[in-house]
C-alpha cells in the first residue's frame, strides 16, 4: 500500500471517528481556545463535492468559523494549487448558501505535513492579480508534524497526531533493526508513549479511544517497518498490540455471552408467558366443559327423580318416558339456540 493511502485512510478515520481530537490541532494551530467539548459540524457528508472539486480530507465548522485541514505526506509544488481551489469552492457555496448581497469566507486552512525538511516554508501561499491591478495573497499555513515532541504532544492533547509518531525515524529504521541498543530505545519510547495514551484515555474512561489510536498507531507503523518483520513484531508488542487484541476478544466474548443471556432469558418470559397463558386456557376450557357436564348430569339426575315420583304415584310408563323425551327435547333445542 503506498504512503498516501495509509497515512490518509488513518487521518481521515480520526477526522470522522473522533472529530473531537480536531479541536486542539485548531487551538494550537490556529491559536484558538475552544472548548474540548465544542460541537464539531462536518462539512464532509454534505460538501463532499461541488462544481466538480473533490475536497478530500477534513471541512468542519466551530461555532461561525470554517475549517479546512488536508494531510500531506510528501512535498507536492502543486499543494497550494489544490488549496486555493478547494477553499475557493468552499467559499462559494458559502456565498450561494446565504444569498444576496453575496460575500465570499474563505476557511482557515491548515496542511499536515507528515514529513518536512528545513527548506519547507510555514505557509502556502499564492498571488492572486485582479483585473484591475489589484491583487490579493492567498495563504494556507503549514504545520510541521515530526517538530512537534513526544512531550508536547501529550501537554497539548494533539492525540490525532500520535499515529505518525514513529515516522520521525524512518530514515533510521534499518540502523535501529540492526542495533539492539537502537532497539531497546525505541521500545522504550513506544512504551512510554503508550503509557501517557492511557493516561489520557483509559484513565479518563475513555477505553475505546485508546483502542482506536492505538489500533492507528499500529497501522503506520506496520507499514514503516513493513522491510523489518522483527522489530515490527516488537513494535506491536511495546505500543499494546497484544493487550489490544485481548481486550478484543474479551470484548466480544463478553458481547456473545450478553447475546446468550439475553436469549436464555427471552425463553424463559416466553416459557413463562407460555405456560401461564396455557394454564388460563385450560381452566377457562375445564370450567366450560365442567359445567356443561355438571349441567348434563344435573338436568339428568332431576329428570330420573321427576320419573320415580311420578311411576310412585302410579302414572303410566309410556307417559312417563314421552314426557321425559319432551323434555330432552327442549333442553337440546335451547342448547342449540345458546
Amino acid at each position: 500500500m503506498e504512503d498516501n493511502t495509509v497515512f490518509d485512510s488513518v487521518f481521515k478515520t480520526i477526522a470522522h471517528k473522533r472529530p473531537q481530537l480536531l479541536i486542539p490541532l485548531i487551538n494550537e494551530v490556529f491559536d484558538k481556545h475552544y472548548a474540548a467539548d465544542e460541537r464539531v459540524v462536518s462539512y464532509n457528508s454534505e460538501h463532499e463535492k461541488f462544481k466538480g472539486t473533490i475536497i478530500d480530507d477534513s471541512v468542519f465548522r466551530l461555532q461561525d468559523k470554517i475549517y479546512h485541514v488536508e494531510c500531506q505526506s510528501t512535498p507536492d509544488s502543486s499543494m497550494v494549487i489544490r488549496m486555493i481551489e478547494y477553499d475557493f469552492a468552499i467559499a462559494l457555496e458559502g456565498a450561494l448558501g446565504a444569498g444576496k448581497p453575496y460575500e465570499m469566507d474563505f476557511p482557515s486552512s491548515c496542511v499536515l505535513y507528515l514529513r518536512h525538511s528545513k527548506t519547507t516554508p510555514d505557509y502556502l501561499d499564492i498571488k492572486v492579480n485582479l483585473p484591475d491591478g489589484q491583487h490579493f495573497i492567498y495563504q494556507a499555513k503549514i504545520y510541521k508534524v515530526q517538530a512537534v515532541s513526544k512531550d508536547e504532544l501529550f501537554q497539548k492533547r494533539l492525540l490525532l497526531l500520535l499515529p505518525y509518531y514513529l515516522m520521525r525515524y524512518e530514515t533510521s529504521l534499518k540502523s535501529i533493526a540492526r542495533d539492539s541498543n537502537l532497539t531497546a530505545d525505541l521500545l522504550n519510547e513506544c512504551r512510554e508513549m503508550r503509557s501517557l495514551l492511557e493516561e489520557q484515555t483509559i484513565a479518563e474512561g475513555d477505553t475505546l479511544l485508546y483502542e482506536q489510536l492505538v489500533e492507528l498507531i499500529i497501522r503506520v507503523s506496520d507499514h514503516l517497518l513493513s522491510a523489518h518483520a522483527d522489530l515490527r513484531s516488537k513494535v506491536r508488542k511495546a505500543m499494546g498490540g497484544e493487550v489490544l487484541e485481548l481486550m478484543r476478544e474479551r470484548a466480544e466474548r463478553l458481547e456473545r455471552e450478553a447475546e446468550a443471556r439475553g436469549l436464555e432469558r427471552g425463553l424463559e418470559k416466553g416459557l413463562e408467558q407460555g405456560l401461564a397463558q396455557g394454564l388460563e386456557q385450560g381452566l377457562e376450557q375445564g370450567l366450560e366443559q365442567g359445567l356443561e357436564q355438571g349441567l348434563e348430569q344435573g338436568l339428568e339426575q332431576g329428570v330420573e327423580s321427576l320419573a320415580s315420583k311420578l311411576r310412585e304415584q302410579g302414572v303410566d310408563e309410556t307417559i312417563i318416558r314421552a314426557s321425559i323425551e319432551a323434555l330432552k327435547a327442549e333442553r337440546e333445542a335451547a342448547a342449540a339456540q345458546a
